[in-house]
């Protein structure tokens, strides 16, 4: 596969620049592929995972919040966190979900309970892709 440049953004730092063959990535309505050519596209990103295909080889990431955009210069991703799989601290991304939970069964609003599970999905992202690793 062709190599293209991609960019992983981060509010807090460039988490990746550099050259891929492919990228899926998980948007608001499904799953998307890109490979160099791709048309020109725009999506936004939920809470899921994202797989990236460096030297012939795929990264998993769990990835919150964000969006995609490819140009025909590039692929930019601007997500709220991102993390690869090999980096996750499963004790800390348990004790996430644990603590998500009790606050869910804690909401006394609907606000509380979907910031409650919004949390709860992030753990669940974030120990569902350091799985693959075993």
């Amino acid at each position: 596969m062709t190599p293209f440049k991609l960019q992983i953004i981060t509010p807090e730092k460039t988490f990746f620049d550099g050259e891929v063959e492919q990228v899926i990535a998980r948007t608001t309505v499904g799953d998307v592929g890109i490979l160099k050519g791709h048309e020109p596209y725009c999506a936004a990103l939920g809470v899921g995972q994202m797989r990236v295909m460096i030297n012939g080889e795929f990264r998993r990431a769990a990835t919150s919040g964000g969006i995609i955009k490819v140009s025909r210069e590039q692929t930019t991703i601007l997500v709220q966190t991102c993390e690869w799989a090999e980096d996750i601290d499963v004790s800390r991304a348990n004790k996430a979900r644990d603590a998500a939970e009790e606050r869910r069964k804690a909401a006394v609003n609907d606000k509380e309970l979907a910031l409650a599970e919004a949390k709860l999905q992030r753990a669940l992202n974030r120990i569902d892709t350091a799985s693959f690793l075993k």
